[in-house]
């Protein structure tokens, strides 16, 4: 059987070229450039970009992930303000805040994570803020400090169904996840908690239902699914490509189940149309 293989619009290589030099002048990451992301041009037309911050290595090793692993370098602390700069240059509306683990920091992270949001909100009020977090071990005290830093949605992804979870995620967790999630969903109350989920690595029909049920008792109200795609082969392998109408039928149950805004399709990845999902 021939793989069903999604297209995409090549996208607009001016505005992709324009996008670029501006975050390299500031010397942003995004993760709408270093996945390459199909979508981006889609994004960027939109004014909405998915910046990275600290850093560029991650101290976990999801089998899913292009991420080198190890030690990353301490976070910089100019990097809330050319961030701010480069959304500023771009004339972008809507920005989504994420970043690799930094499991190796005292904080994990949350510091710098707020430190960017507040820059934003400071500088620029009228700019919208998702944050895409990542578990922060579901300690209470640094979700505290993430739910109080400003964002107008917190997200989290959950990523796969919970048989799979150990495989794919060996060093996170599948409850842990939903924990986090459970505790924005109980104390975010200036947006919506959003999370994601990636189809293709062996689940079942009855086990990605099952995560979706999850997902709304935990309060996530907002959903994306996508198709995963291999990165390199030493990546998990893809167990199975869906068709568009798949998508179609996941989109349906996932507002049966109660989720308020859903974006499914084999190219959707958790940032996707973030400005609109909502």
């Amino acid at each position: 059987m021939i793989p069903y293989k999604p297209k995409v619009k090549a996208p607009d290589p001016h505005l992709v070229s324009y996008t670029t030099n501006i975050l390299r002048n500031h010397g942003i990451t995004t993760v709408c450039e270093e996945s390459a992301c199909p979508n981006r041009a889609e994004c960027y037309a939109a004014h909405t970009a998915t910046f990275m911050i600290l850093g560029d290595t991650c101290t976990r090793a999801c089998r899913f992930c292009n991420v080198k692993t190890g030690r990353g370098a301490p976070p910089d602390p100019e990097e809330p303000q050319r961030i701010a700069e480069a959304v500023a240059a771009l004339g972008l509306a809507y920005v989504v805040i994420t970043s690799v683990d930094r499991d190796d920091l005292p904080d994990l992270g949350v510091g710098h994570f707020c430190a960017v949001v507040e820059t934003l909100k400071r500088t620029l009020p009228d700019v919208k803020v998702e944050m895409l977090t990542p578990d922060f071990k579901a300690k209470e005290s640094l979700l505290e400090r993430i739910v109080a830093c400003g964002a107008d949605k917190l997200a989290h992804n959950e990523e796969t169904v919970r048989r799979l979870s150990h495989a794919v995620r060996p060093q996170s967790d599948y409850d842990r996840s939903l924990d986090v999630l459970r505790y924005y969903a109980a104390h975010f109350q200036k947006g919506r908690v959003k999370s994601s989920l990636m189809v293709g690595l062996g689940e079942t029909s009855e086990e990605l239902e099952e995560t979706m049920r999850d997902l709304r008792d935990a309060g996530v109200e907002e959903l994306t699914v996508g198709q995963y795609l291999q990165p390199t082969p030493r990546h998990l392998p893809v167990a199975r490509y869906y068709d568009a109408a798949f998508f179609e039928r996941i989109k349906e149950k996932a507002y049966r189940l109660g989720f308020k805004a859903v974006a499914a399709a084999p190219l959707v990845r958790s940032s996707y149309r973030a400005k609109y999902l909502s």
